[in-house]
């Protein structure tokens, strides 16, 4: 299978997208836990990601609250399970890891969640950036608290818009 990527300037920094020419499979950030770079045996090809980034210069705009686009996530069904569950976090809104294990049906798995989110493939389009401490605090993020800072405060601003 061939892989794809296309790096995307973004007001969090430069982006690295990557698919398989027709679903989003990563999406990486410049720094931090979910630092991602090209591999030599990938190729480089913008057009699959045309979509993704418009939908993304949207999201940045303000103008977008819930991404359309085909995404393929490799992991446990338990991650899986958790990734789809950070979807149902409304736009403008956060949950708390417990409040996402109770979402899931699993109430008593709030590590392994915190975990299963720490490992999003695809963070900002599956929103592990809405998942905050029990207490409100931002918690960790891989593209790390700065990025996660300014993405809540982007999606506060425009909840209403």
């Amino acid at each position: 299978m061939n892989i794809y990527y296309e790096y995307y300037k973004s007001p969090v920094g430069k982006l690295l997208l990557v698919g398989d020419g027709v679903n989003i499979m990563k999406l990486g950030f410049p720094s931090g836990k979910m630092k991602l770079r090209h591999e030599r045996n990938w190729t480089k090809d913008g057009l699959p990601f045309k979509q993704a980034i418009c939908q993304l210069e949207a999201f940045f705009e303000g103008e977008l609250k819930s991404f359309d686009l085909p995404l393929v996530v490799t992991g446990t069904s338990f991650r899986k399970l958790v990734w789809a569950g950070l979807m149902d976090i409304p736009y403008g809104e956060t949950w708390s890891y417990s409040q996402l294990a109770n979402h899931i049906g699993q109430p008593n798995a709030c590590r392994a969640v915190g975990s299963a989110n720490g490992v999003n493939p695809i963070p900002i389009i599956i929103p592990c950036h809405r998942v905050v401490g029990s207490d409100g605090s931002l918690t960790g993020f891989g593209g790390g608290l700065k990025t996660k800072e300014f993405l809540l405060e982007l999606e506060s601003k425009n909840v209403d818009r």
